[in-house]
């Protein structure tokens, strides 16, 4: 149980996955692939596709992304509103879709999402230009898991190397690794969503 961002591909975005235990979610991501698409063609801009997994020379190849979020978010929301504009506070943590696409502003479909009636879509370089802002401001440093394994930020922040790493090397960002963990957190789902070209949703 809990919130993760994971990241989908082709089958999984158009509802076409099924799992064995009827999960709640199957078919839910067609209609948000659907209205979106829609929204996207009203904006005079492209359908979006996500790759299938493990294809494409770059797009779609690599590992899949999954963390999930579970530290307490006040500190980190308290970080927010000392750095950004409370409007991009919604941009960097608001989506239930990451897309790897350039979005001006957020796309909010009439579709129920995981977590909400709605489904809020946030454009993956707009959420990373916001999280390097708040990586400047905490001094994140080199070390921090980058490769995409399964619950590898997390397992790294909850199980005990964040907390060596920041005996050996205190700073800003050692200071409260529950709001560092989010900073590092959306810094690498943006990052993962615009290498491999799949979307983040969260579920």
């Amino acid at each position: 149980m809990g919130v993760y961002l994971v990241d989908v591909g082709a089958r999984e975005w158009f509802g076409q996955e099924r799992y064995e235990d009827g999960d709640p979610d199957d078919g839910r991501l067609g209609a948000v692939a659907t209205a979106l698409n829609a929204e996207l063609s009203r904006r005079g801009l492209p359908p979006f596709e996500p790759p299938a997994f493990g294809t494409g020379p770059a797009a779609g190849a690599g590992p899949a992304f999954e963390e999930k979020l579970v530290p307490p978010m006040d500190g980190f929301l308290a970080l927010c509103r000392a750095h950004l504009p409370q409007a991009r506070t919604w941009t960097l943590c608001g989506w239930s879709v990451l897309l790897p696409v350039s979005l001006d502003r957020e796309i909010v479909l009439p579709v129920a999402s995981a977590h909400d009636v709605e489904t809020t879509v946030a454009g993956a370089p707009q959420v990373l230009a916001l999280a390097r802002r708040l990586a400047a401001a905490v001094g994140l440093p080199d070390g921090i898991p980058a490769t995409g394994r399964n619950l590898e930020l997390t397992a790294w922040f909850l199980d005990g190397p964040a907390r060596r790493a920041a005996a050996a090397g205190p700073g800003p960002w050692s200071a409260d690794l529950d709001s560092t963990f989010y900073v590092a957190l959306y810094l690498r789902a943006a990052e993962h969503a615009l290498r491999y070209g799949r979307p983040i949703v969260s579920s």
